[in-house]
């Protein structure tokens, strides 16, 4: 690169090169603990409203949520049927594929192809899937399809500022604290500041390294526990690469 070239970069921004991603359709992502599966009423919505209804502690996943509990599964359905049928968001149900469950959703967000943008969002881990193997592949899974199939070059995570879970779970998971969208929303009419997180492509082949080490069946005692917590994996092997 001549020294004008590089002068250039660095005024303007460096080049990218690469046609737009592909818009994500409505695809099963397979894994051993979990299943992705694009969202249907008809198969999912009543046994994801049973594990998200029922007592106030259960009903408290709501809060960060953009729509409340709702009255009864008639509500849920319709609700959710109009929200199936949407493309951004795309909703995918998290399948337990033992029992054949929705114990989850998420969906792909914001979705921007010609910028290689996306959104990872509206995040639903019922009591079933919280803190288990299953929501750790769920969301290795979409990021994977993400980057390796589709071509983004941006995986974003937005919560709100005062949803501490949610951001513990997305430095765990690999994504990189940006900064704070002060009175971003307003929400079920209450304010709502904004984290933002990223994960770009040119850190997918470590994040995806250690969530396949945190996962392997020899990260896990015979009574299901950790050996390694998957940021020590990560830290781990950044501390290994050159």
């Amino acid at each position: 690169m001549t020294g004008e070239a590089a002068a250039e970069d660095q005024v303007l921004g460096a080049p990218v090169s690469g046609p737009p991603a592909r818009r994500p359709a409505r695809v099963a992502l397979e894994g051993r603990h979990v299943s992705v599966r694009p969202f249907d009423v008809d198969l999912h919505a009543a046994d994801l409203f049973a594990a998200s209804h029922g007592s106030a502690e259960v009903e408290a996943l709501w809060d960060f949520l953009s729509v409340p509990p709702f009255a009864d599964l008639d509500a849920f359905r319709r609700s959710y049927a109009e929200a199936a049928l949407k493309d951004d968001p795309l909703m995918f149900a998290l399948v337990d594929p033992a029992s054949g469950k929705a114990v989850g959703h998420a969906t792909y967000m914001r979705i921007e192809p010609a910028h290689r943008v996306i959104e990872v969002g509206n995040i639903l881990f019922t009591p079933a899937l919280q803190r288990s193997r299953a929501a750790t592949e769920a969301m290795y899974l979409m990021a994977r399809h993400a980057f390796e199939d589709l071509g983004y070059r941006r995986y974003e995570w937005k919560c709100n500022a005062l949803n501490a879970p949610s951001r513990r779970a997305a430095l765990r998971l690999g994504f990189t604290y940006e900064g704070l969208f002060r009175q971003h929303m307003v929400i079920k009419g209450r304010n709502r500041d904004t984290t933002w997180f990223s994960l770009l492509d040119h850190e997918w082949p470590r994040a995806k390294a250690a969530f396949e080490a945190w996962l392997a069946p020899g990260n896990f005692d015979a009574d299901g526990r950790q050996k390694s917590r998957l940021e020590d994996i990560r830290n781990t092997l950044e501390k290994e690469t050159p």
